[in-house]
């Protein structure tokens, strides 16, 4: 075994990019949990840094349902680059195949969610709208009822000089926004900015009566990601196919590796 230096250099890669997963992993899951348990740590460590744009995640309910996602992405690193380190540490092939066989359902998985998305072009195109839709319906809110989902959206808006899923229309299916909005039409998100950060409008109307100089209240968010999508397509292909080619380098490595074991073992016997 101390001869086969292929085996022995791909052991120990497996091991490398586990083990960086497993620290990352590690990190996400570990803050998940402090967030979770100490919101209040986070907002005074927060408000010492002079800045509107990230004081604007000070909102308790953006620092749970925060906490909610880094805990679930956490946790998955984690418990993968657990079993692919391990396994090829301690040369345990039960563990190698574990992690093999999770690697493979996921690639099963994204590939099958792929096919469908492009063989159901039009159907998965509707239903990403009504997705998106009820992320507004049901958490949208103002400013000064902001969660997580409310700063994504403002975030979005103001980035991508757009506004809702279609148009302004959107936000009057959410009931947070119709009791909360006041005399407003539209969230300052959706106006031309003079100050990104803190989504103040260029002109003080905008909110109250919205117009294509003033406002992007008729341009909808899906349809400028779509044109996004388009216009970036050939990096968007390229990024995919890396993730392609490490996803199948970590099929590849454990069952070689379980292959090699197997050998190695059967000669010491």
């Amino acid at each position: 075994m101390g001869s086969d230096c292929g085996v022995w250099l791909a052991k120990y890669l497996l091991c490398l990019f586990n083990f960086l997963f497993f620290v990352v992993g590690t990190i996400v899951l570990g803050t998940g949990i402090w967030l979770a348990v100490d919101k209040a740590s986070l907002i005074a460590l927060l408000k010492i840094v002079d800045s509107e744009n990230i004081n604007q995640f000070t909102q308790p309910r953006a620092i749970e349902q925060m906490a909610y996602v880094l805990i679930v992405i956490g946790a998955i690193m984690f418990f993968m680059s657990f079993l692919g380190y391990c396994g090829a540490i301690r040369e345990s092939r039960c563990l190698l195949t574990t992690y093999g066989v999770f690697m493979i359902l996921l690639l099963i998985a994204e590939i099958v969610a792929g096919g469908l998305g492009a063989f159901y072009k039009e159907k998965a195109r509707a239903e990403t709208k009504t997705f998106l839709q009820s992320t507004i319906t049901d958490y949208y809110s103002t400013n000064e009822n902001m969660d997580a989902v409310t700063h994504m959206w403002n975030q979005m808006m103001s980035q991508m000089s757009c506004c809702g899923v279609n148009d302004y229309r959107d936000f009057n299916a959410s009931l947070s926004w119709i009791s909360n909005k006041g005399n407003h039409t539209l969230p300052e998100a959706c106006c031309v900015l003079k100050d990104v950060s803190q989504l103040l409008p260029r002109d003080d109307d905008c909110v109250t009566n919205p117009t294509e100089s003033n406002s992007y209240y008729k341009k909808g968010c899906y349809e400028v990601f779509t044109d996004w999508i388009i216009s970036h397509r050939e990096i968007i292909i390229g990024v995919l196919s890396g993730v392609g080619i490490v996803h199948l380098f970590t099929i590849f490595l454990p069952f070689c590796l379980c292959n090699a074991f197997a050998r190695y073992h059967g000669m010491r016997l």
